[in-house]
């Protein structure tokens, strides 16, 4: 469906009708996905859904209001659903109160970058992911297909972005229902590289066959996958790093910008947009850097800011989107092999994802959640019994400070996997994590 031609054309038509002093803003979430569902690695559901939806957003006499519509990739019936919409909000913008922080489109860069990379056919999608899972309890979810995010505005600027990307988020159990949990995502389907993630994950599950260990509450070393570690750089991401929070007092890294507490000079994050996993501008169309360091050396130098941070605040914009949230962070990795990791770790906990995951004291910087699926006890570098599912409440200044004892030297690409209303893009490039003295509570 040939929507970019589309989606400009309907940008000239509003544009055109738009009255002195009015400004309006279009983003575009569109999709043409594969999405299949097994369990018992049978599959249970199976289709294709071509989705779009257009947000036109009318600002004038300080007030911003936004619709949000389908977009179709007919153009005719798209004008007239988008015409009835922007008088829909002309008729309601005045009854809103004026915003003294509104930020206006001003023009500026505009760009277009197209990936088409290499998916399974749809026809192949069951035969390719089933295959090596047989004789497997396999429960999952692939959805792959091409993703597009756009935008415009009456100020000229244009911005298209569009990829074809796929994951494969899926469980293997054992008899008494104990798992493992696998993703394989990427632009490029590589048939030799899923055979030797379930061949991999094949060894985890026998080991998880034997009586699992219930451990004491308590703190122990424990090595974190990256499953684990972008979970908890997600969690820093999200909510940490933004302007914003950070001058309302609701950062967990409110204590590490005022100089009170500190990190391991091994903390190195930073927001990455070189991997092209997500579109650089944001929903006011501003391109943001290609990298931007955010904590170097354990010390935090720069934030995200958006527009209206900008204007709130007398800072100058990074081109945050408005939650000032990280849309691509990555963690360096440190020195550790990862295939030495076990090794390191000596004794102690072998933690590969996380559940539940929370703030528990957010000033403090406390993160809360459970360990989940294929979890062991270590002892001399082997790996001895499957653990019960443990509580943590621990703080970002202890694992992230001096608890951390090394970073693994390799990475892994940890994806975005929902699906709810739209495919996300995205994700955490992450690295495996040595620490001590990690807190178990329940």
């Amino acid at each position: 469906m040939a929507w970019e031609p589309v989606f400009y054309r309907l940008v000239e038509a509003l544009v055109s009708q738009l009255q002195p002093q009015e400004h309006i803003r279009l983003n575009l979430v569109a999709e043409t996905s594969q999405f299949t569902r097994f369990n018992r690695a049978r599959v249970r559901q199976s289709g294709q859904v071509v989705d779009g939806r257009l947000t036109l957003t009318l600002m004038a006499g300080q007030r911003t209001l936004s619709q949000t519509l389908p977009f179709t990739g007919e153009l005719a019936l798209d004008q007239a659903m988008a015409m009835a919409t922007l008088e829909e909000l002309r008729q309601e913008l005045p009854d809103l109160p004026p915003d003294p922080y509104q930020v206006l489109p001003t023009g500026g860069d505009s760009s277009r970058d197209r990936q088409p990379g290499q998916l399974l056919c749809c026809e192949a999608v069951v035969p390719t992911v089933l295959q090596p899972l047989a004789g497997l309890d396999a429960v999952g979810f692939y959805a792959g297909g091409r993703l597009i995010r756009a935008y415009a505005d009456s100020a000229g600027q244009r911005h298209w972005f569009e990829r074809n990307t796929f994951t494969l988020d899926y469980s293997l159990f054992t008899a008494d229902g104990k798992a493992i949990k696998r993703m394989y995502a990427g632009q490029h389907w590589d048939a030799d590289e899923y055979q030797q993630q379930v061949t991999a994950a094949r060894e985890h599950l026998a080991q998880l066959a034997h009586p699992a260990k219930v451990m004491a509450p308590g703190t122990y070393r424990t090595y974190l996958e990256p499953a684990a570690v972008a979970d908890l750089v997600t969690m820093v991401g999200r909510s940490g790093v933004g302007a914003g929070a950070l001058r309302r007092g609701s950062s967990p890294l409110g204590l590490l910008q005022r100089g009170e507490r500190r990190l391991s000079g091994q903390i190195h994050l930073r927001e990455d947009f070189s991997q092209g996993q997500v579109p650089r501008f944001n929903q006011d169309g501003d391109l943001a850097a290609m990298t931007l360091p955010v904590i170097q050396a354990g010390r935090l130098i720069n934030e995200l800011v958006s527009a209206r941070s900008a204007r709130e605040y007398g800072l100058a914009s990074t081109a945050a989107a408005a939650s000032e949230a990280m849309r691509s962070q990555v963690l360096a990795g440190g020195t550790l092999p990862r295939e030495n990791a076990l090794a390191a770790l000596d004794t102690g906990l072998y933690v590969s994802n996380l559940h539940y995951l929370n703030w528990s004291d957010r000033p403090q910087g406390y993160l809360t959640g459970m360990t989940r699926y294929a979890c062991f006890w270590v002892a001399n570098g082997q790996i001895v019994a499957p653990i019960e599912n443990l509580r943590f409440d621990e703080s970002l200044y202890h694992f992230w400070g001096d608890n951390l004892v090394n970073l693994t030297q390799e990475s892994e690409w940890i994806a975005q996997v929902s699906t709810y209303d739209h495919r996300r893009l995205g994700g955490t490039w992450a690295p495996g994590m040595l620490v001590d003295a990690f807190t178990y509570t329940l």
